[in-house]
């Protein structure tokens, strides 16, 4: 590594000050992605220089090189965090270095540095049907935050909608299709809202009657909005909506790392599969652009229902 790449680095790259934060901004606006992966990728590169700052690095940068990439990943992997997790922080290691690279700046050292397998399967499990009518019966209805609440528990459970895809969601994006009720979505990864779910009558009551007792209403007023005086009236954040989710299902004794909001969409998707929906259907209901995202539903409700160990009989 030459002497004029290290003085560069040693002159840009430092940990805590304005600097480091001025380099990492020039290389996510180079990226050509939404505002919301930028704040992901700057989630996930900020641990790398804290890593090499704690281990002496940053006083002898020539020393920075592929190997040092390697022992980072160890040590990810040693902390216990998921294969997502590592996976997502090395991908953003080696796009920064990458970037790095090209601007002349510093060699590409991540490069060929493989991230890990994902998990077979889901991460999160499904509620039982006596699990969501257990929930659904804590909610205090008597309350416009618990209409609010039931109605959207209710909405996730049933249609399978994403966190991010209710918060987008506005009281204009309920429509008709075919004679039908629907909500037009804007999907994960999507610019524009150009998909919907279905809305059956045991989904549109309970929504309905959450949005009559906030009055009159326009179209673009948020469809969940919070009822907290300083964030009064706007969309709920996917935090609160997370945190809704937890806090019933707590209620009714479920406090399980796997069992979050998330885990409504595939309850959702299971269910729908397990009551005789099609793999054409189901991946409609779910969004997915790939059939064999859904195929692993079809698998694992096969798997369990026709396990061979039910045949293990002594």
């Amino acid at each position: 590594m030459s002497l004029a790449i290290v003085e560069h680095i040693e002159n840009n790259i430092q940990i805590g000050a304005p600097k480091i934060h001025s380099l990492i901004d020039g290389f996510l606006m180079s990226m050509d992605v939404k505002n919301n992966s930028r704040s992901t990728y700057r989630r996930q590169i900020m641990p790398f220089f804290e890593w090499i700052c704690e281990k002496g690095y940053m006083d002898n940068l020539s020393s920075l090189n592929h190997q040092a990439i390697c022992s980072y990943k160890e040590d990810l992997i040693s902390s216990g965090k998921s294969s997502y997790t590592v996976s997502g922080y090395l991908t953003a290691v080696r796009k920064f270095f990458c970037w790095l690279e090209s601007q002349k700046f510093f060699p590409d050292i991540a490069k060929n540095v493989k991230g890990l397998k994902k998990a077979k399967g889901f991460r999160k499990e499904c509620l039982t049907t006596d699990q969501i009518k257990c929930a659904l019966e804590a909610f205090d209805t008597n309350t416009q935050e618990g209409l609010r609440d039931f109605a959207l528990f209710n909405l996730l459970v049933r249609t399978g909608l994403r966190t991010i895809e209710v918060t987008r969601a506005t009281v204009g994006d309920l429509r008709q299709e075919s004679g039908e009720a629907v909500l037009w979505i804007q999907g994960k990864g999507r610019d524009d809202k150009d998909d919907f779910v279905l809305l059956v009558d045991e989904t549109l009551r309970p929504l309905r009657k959450y949005l009559a007792s906030r009055g009159p209403l326009s179209e673009n007023d948020a469809l969940f909005a919070s009822t907290s005086n300083r964030t009064l009236g706007k969309s709920l954040k996917e935090r609160t909506l997370r945190g809704i989710v937890k806090k019933v299902l707590r209620k009714i004794d479920i406090d399980d790392a796997r069992i979050t909001a998330h885990s409504l969409r595939h309850t959702a998707v299971s269910l729908s599969i397990k009551n005789g929906a099609s793999l054409i259907q189901a991946q409609a209901m779910a969004r997915h652009s790939d059939p064999k995202t859904t195929m692993i539903y079809f698998h694992n409700h096969e798997r369990v229902k026709c396990g061979a160990e039910r045949f293990v009989i002594f």
